[in-house]
This record gives C-alpha cells, sequence and structure tokens, in this order.
C-alpha cells in the first residue's frame, strides 16, 4: 500500500497526470486553440524582439522597455493596416489568378507526354493525390478567413497586455504554487518552462526561414519574369513553415506556372532555384539560426507532419515539428552520445 501511494505521489507520476490533464483541456477546447497558438507566437516573437533591442539600446541609453514595447507594437499595428490597406485587394486578386492558373494547368495540360503520365498518375484511383479536393479544402480554409483574422487581432491585443504586464502575472501566478494543489501549478511551471525553450525557440526558426525563403524565392521569381509575385511570395513563406515538405509542397505549383508562361527550360530554372535556396537554408540559415539543434532524420521530420496534419489539421504542419521537439525535451533524451573509445576497449 505505501509502494502505490509513493507512487501516487512521485514527481513522475504527478508531471504524467498534469500533462494529461493539459491535453484534455486543450483538446476540449476546439478551435480556441488557434487563439492560444496565436497568443504564444505573438508574445513570445515580440517579446524576444523587445529583448533584443532593449540589450541593443542599453549600451548607449537606458530606454524603458515598456516603451519599446509600445513603440514595437505601434508599429507592427500601423505595417498591418497599411499593407492591409494598399495590397490587400492586389494579393487578393493574384492568389485568385495563382489558383485560377494552377487549376487550369491541371484542367488543360499541355501535350506533352511526361505531362500526360503525370495525369494520369495524379488520376489514378490508387493514387493519393486529388487536385480537385485539395483546391475546395484549400478554399475551405480561405472562407473562414473572417474568424482567423478576428483571432490574430484578439492575440495581438492578449499578447500585448501579457508583455506589459509580465512582472504582475508573474508574481500572480507564482502565488498558487503555494496553495492547494501546489504541486500541479509547479508542474504546469515546469511544462511551461520546457515548452518556451523548446517549441517557441523551433517556432522562432521557422519563421526566420521561411521569411529569408520567401524573399530569396520572389527575387528569383522576380528575375525569371514571373507574375503574381505578392501572392507567391505569400505562398511560398506559409509553406516554408513547414519543414522539409514545404519545398517539396511548393514545387508543384511553380513548376505547373514556369511551364505555362515558358518551357521546360523554365521548369528546370525552378528546380535549379529551389535546389539553391534549399542549399542555402541547410547549410547557412540552419546552422546560422538555429538554436536549438533538432538534427531530425528526414523519415521523422516527414512522419511526424504526416500525423500532425491528420490529428491537428493545417496547424499540424507548422507546429508539428516543434510539439516533437518538445517531447524529446521532455523526455530528457540526450542530443549527442559520446561513442566509446573501441581501442580502449579491445586493450581492456
Amino acid at each position: 500500500m505505501n509502494e502505490v501511494m509513493n507512487f501516487l505521489k512521485s514527481k513522475g507520476f504527478t508531471r504524467f497526470l498534469t500533462l494529461l490533464i493539459l491535453i484534455i483541456v486543450l483538446y476540449s477546447m476546439g478551435s480556441m486553440v488557434n487563439l492560444v497558438l496565436f497568443t504564444f507566437i505573438f508574445t513570445f516573437l515580440m517579446g524576444r524582439l523587445q529583448n533584443l533591442l532593449s540589450a541593443y539600446a542599453n549600451k548607449y541609453v537606458r530606454i524603458n522597455p515598456k516603451l519599446i514595447l509600445a513603440v514595437l507594437y505601434t508599429l507592427f499595428v500601423l505595417a498591418l493596416a497599411y499593407v492591409l490597406y494598399k495590397y490587400l485587394p492586389v494579393i487578393s486578386m493574384q492568389i485568385s489568378e495563382l489558383i485560377s492558373q494552377i487549376f487550369h494547368f491541371y484542367q488543360h495540360p499541355p501535350d506533352n507526354q511526361v505531362i500526360r503520365y503525370i495525369k494520369d498518375i495524379i488520376n489514378s484511383p490508387d493514387s493519393s493525390f486529388d487536385i480537385p479536393k485539395q483546391f475546395n479544402a484549400l478554399y475551405g480554409y480561405l472562407s473562414g478567413i473572417g474568424s482567423l483574422a478576428i483571432q490574430v487581432l484578439i492575440s495581438i491585443i492578449l499578447s500585448l497586455f501579457i508583455l506589459l504586464e509580465k512582472d504582475k502575472i508573474i508574481r500572480f501566478t507564482s502565488k498558487f504554487k503555494y496553495g492547494k494543489f501546489g504541486e500541479f501549478f509547479v508542474n504546469l511551471e515546469h511544462f511551461g518552462k520546457k515548452f518556451t525553450n523548446s517549441f517557441g525557440k523551433v517556432i522562432e526558426v521557422q519563421f526566420l526561414i521561411a521569411i529569408t525563403n520567401s524573399v530569396l524565392s520572389v527575387l528569383f521569381l522576380w528575375i525569371l519574369g514571373f507574375p503574381q509575385l505578392l501572392g507567391l511570395g505569400i505562398m511560398i513563406f506559409f509553406l516554408g513553415l513547414i519543414p522539409v515538405a514545404g519545398v517539396i509542397i511548393s514545387l508543384i505549383p511553380l513548376c505547373m506556372i514556369a511551364y505555362s508562361i515558358g518551357d521546360l527550360s523554365k521548369v528546370i530554372a525552378v528546380l535549379v532555384m529551389i535546389a539553391v535556396i534549399h542549399a542555402i537554408e541547410a547549410y547557412v540559415l540552419n546552422p546560422k539560426f538555429m538554436s536549438v539543434k533538432t538534427n531530425l532524420p528526414t523519415f521523422f521530420t516527414l512522419a511526424v507532419l504526416l500525423l500532425s496534419e491528420h490529428f491537428l489539421g493545417a496547424w499540424g504542419l507548422i507546429i508539428g515539428i516543434p510539439i516533437f521537439i518538445f517531447v524529446i525535451d521532455m523526455l530528457e533524451i540526450p542530443k549527442n552520445i559520446e561513442k566509446p573509445n573501441v581501442k580502449e576497449n579491445r586493450v581492456k
């Protein structure tokens, strides 16, 4: 009996129970999870930017961090409003034309043996590709953009108040550790730190890499004479948030547009562009930005993306890898294991 009680009171069991309760609560929230994720992402990214600017400014003059935060959010909101006012109609038109162009290419492919062979594979009953179905799903996502925009706006406001009152929030929530169910809140604090150190930093890296990839891609596409650059830039940015698979997915519409505005040489140019940008991402951006080394094999990356998309939908493609890194961090799996010295073992 004592052994059972000791097990129920053990740190490992209480942490598992806390994590289980968190999963149940998040699952029961439904669409409110979008608000939670957006709020966390805005809070983490803006908080990191505030800390960087504060550290840089303090070298020359002492500035209140809250003033820096207020300026950051003011500039962010003004820039967002300006972009929406000036470029939203243009972006909407270009994305609509882009989708129509891709759909027209699918319905009326060029008279080419390779293209016909690919289309036959896609249209086969055993194929997992269903272009019309995928576009219907895309239109479904776009139809809910109004409610998504409201959630983003609320998330921005919530993240601002969280950062402005960060010290007060920490002092207030720390009191819960000393009341009833204190162990539960101690475990919450532990999970929160782990979540921020793993999930948050990986999300930050994904955003930095996606921004860099989209800027480089738009520059290359402009040189190649592609139309609808704003729409393509937005598409590449969001696909860039998906590790590994995003590059593969972006190849399909880019190659279709390249063939429709040029010939096979234009498609080859796009393939070379993707290869160059992927090489820059692998050998320059990842070592430069990646503060949390994932070093995941490609098989694990794709498997995690497939599973997370199945359970979490579109969000799973973006947050699947960060969640997997968080789980690895929670299990305290070492990132590097020293190999034993074979020669020493032989001597022994």
